[in-house]
């Protein structure tokens, strides 16, 4: 199931534009990633289910690229992404 994009740039202030962009890339490569792994899973030929797992890590690389903007841009994104990094190490102990 693809996501849907709620980009209505007329709804949103002007500070915060270039924030929704960043997430609305993020969540079309994780569509693109999600994608590309069923349809390499289901793929009849041979070099069709070894050609689209390597699509799929480059959307990966895409995804990095659009977080590191995002974070960049989004102090509060940042400060909650180490928030839920710590919460994982103290429930897991990894």
């Amino acid at each position: 199931m693809l996501s849907k994009i709620p980009l209505q740039l007329d709804k949103i202030k002007k500070e915060d534009v270039d924030k929704e962009i960043l997430r609305a890339g993020i969540m079309a490569e994780l569509d693109a990633i999600n994608l590309y792994e069923q349809m390499a899973a289901m793929a009849q030929k041979k070099e069709i289910r070894r050609i689209l797992p390597d699509i799929a890590r480059e959307e990966k690389t895409h995804v990095g690229e659009f977080q590191a903007l995002l974070l960049r841009k989004d102090r509060e994104q940042a400060e909650e992404l180490q928030a839920g990094e710590r919460e994982v190490r103290e429930k897991t102990g990894l």
